[in-house]
This record gives C-alpha cells, structure tokens and sequence, in this order.
C-alpha cells in the first residue's frame, strides 16, 4: 500500500514537472510567433529552450573544463554543507529562543518585537557585515564558509522561533493544570507536555527555514568572496547571460534542487519522528 502510494506521488511529480516544460515551450512559441512583449520581450536569451538548458548540463563551461553538471554538483555540495550548518545552528537556536519566551511573558513583550525587525533588514545588507564581522573569529577550517553559514542560520532562526513558539503554547491546558497538581518542574512540562504538542508547529517551522537556509548560504557567498558554491557560479555565470544565458538557467536548477532537496529531508524527518502528532488547537 505504501509503495502504491510513493509511486502515485512520484507519477504525479512527472507528470506536474512534464506539464510545467510544456507550458514553458508553449509560452516561449506563442510569444516569438505573435511578437509581444509584456510583460518581457521572449526570445533565447530571456527563455532559452527547455533541450538548450539541458544540453548546458552535458557540455562544459568553459574549455578544458568537466562538464557544467559535474562542476555545479561540486558546488551545490560545498553550498550545501554551509546551510546545512545554518539550517542547524539556527533551528537550535530559534527553538532555544521559544523555550525561553514561552515561560515568560515579559520576554515576550521584550525581545519579540525586535526578532520580528530582526528580518526587516535586507540580507544583502548583513552579508558583507556577518563576513567582516565573524571571519576573523572562526577557527582555520571554519573561515570563510563559516560566515556563510551563520548568514544561512540568520533566515533559519525566525520562523523555527515563532513557531515553537506557538507550538509549545498550544499545549493542553489540562495538561499543563495536571503537571502542575503533580509539583511537575519546568522543564519536566516542557519535555512531557509542551515539546510534544509543539512538534506540529516546529516541523512547519523546519521546512520553510530548510529552503530559506539554501538561500541565506547562496547569498551569503557572495560578499564572502566564495567561488566553491552556487552563489560564486550565478555570480560568474550571470556575467555571460547575454550570450551564454543556459548556463544561468541550469545553476538556478540546481539551486532549486538543492532547496527541495532540504524540504523532503525535512518532511522525512518529520515522518520518522511524530508517529501521531498530538492533538493542537488552532
């Protein structure tokens, strides 16, 4: 029953990704042949074809180098370990900062107002900060992707602490009422009664900060200097998009695929750890 079900669901992300290059295609032949221009003019450069971003996957970039597939999975790897840091150090830190505000209101009143302008600011505005300020700081082994990562960890943190927020609010209060009768310490309630109705909210939580984990790493490269990772790649490739645009197109691919990659690790982890998730009040 459940290979049935992965397999339906795989069919339908064929057949969903299928439709999606069709419509592509067909977008890109309607425009050319009538001539119109809104809301971009469509031509080779705008919209290459579907086969040309393909084929860039095979040929290599430049002259006497692997093929683009080989060198952006390099990359995509080297990216992947920075968010991968950040998606963790900041969901420990997001979830510790809920811990901390759910057992006091005037925390809350405090320091929420600030997390929630804390992502007001541009992150192209923190980057080159966090890599001035951070780098030097860091071990030899941790300087330069470490800074990245810390980036990655500053788009992770909100969401994860908002919503275990939540989460552990949403804790029956008959619960909470019956620990309490039983002289239950504070952090008994969280373990026993808190964390559990949390892991809902928590785990929505981890699959926004996953892909925007993905996103804070590639951008975090960039002030950085970094040319092993994805964002290094779009920085290069960017600067060829008038004649070589395919090259742009497959690197946003694999950055895509990479953000999917971190949300389904998430889900699984999901499935692997609440059973039954615990009745919650919206």
């Amino acid at each position: 029953m459940a290979a049935t079900r992965t397999l339906e669901r795989v069919a339908f992300a064929v057949i969903v990704l299928a439709a999606l290059l069709g419509l592509w295609e067909l977008y890109h032949l309607i425009w050319t042949s009538a001539g119109w221009t809104w809301p971009f003019p469509v031509d080779n450069t705008t919209m290459p074809h579907v086969w040309t971003i393909g084929k860039a996957f095979a040929e290599p970039a430049q002259v006497n180098q692997p093929a683009l597939a080989n060198i952006l999975m390099h990359k995509a790897l080297f990216t992947a370990k920075e968010a991968a840091f950040g998606f963790a150090f900041g969901g420990i830190v997001g979830f510790a900062l809920a811990v901390v505000l759910v057992h006091s209101r005037l925390l809350q009143r405090g320091f929420l107002p600030y997390i929630v302008a804390s992502q007001t600011i541009p992150i192209l505005a923190i980057a080159p900060m966090v890599v001035v300020w951070v780098n030097p700081k860091l071990p030899a082994g941790f300087q330069g992707w470490g800074s990245v990562a810390v980036i990655a960890a500053y788009l992770t943190f909100f969401p994860v602490t908002i919503n275990s927020l939540r989460g552990l609010q949403s804790a029956d209060p008959r619960a909470l009422e019956l620990m309490r009768s039983y002289a239950g310490s504070r952090w008994r309630v969280l373990w026993k009664v808190r964390a559990p109705a949390s892991l809902p909210y928590v785990f929505a939580a981890l699959k926004i900060a996953a892909t925007a984990s993905v996103v804070g790493a590639i951008i975090g490269e960039l002030p950085s200097g970094l040319q092993s990772g994805l964002g290094g790649a779009i920085l290069n490739f960017n600067q060829y998009y008038s004649i070589e645009p395919q090259e742009l197109w497959a690197t946003n691919i694999v950055a895509a695929l990479l953000g999917i990659v971190f949300f389904l690790a998430v889900v699984v982890a999901e499935k692997l750890l609440v059973h039954r998730a615990p009745e919650v009040r919206a």
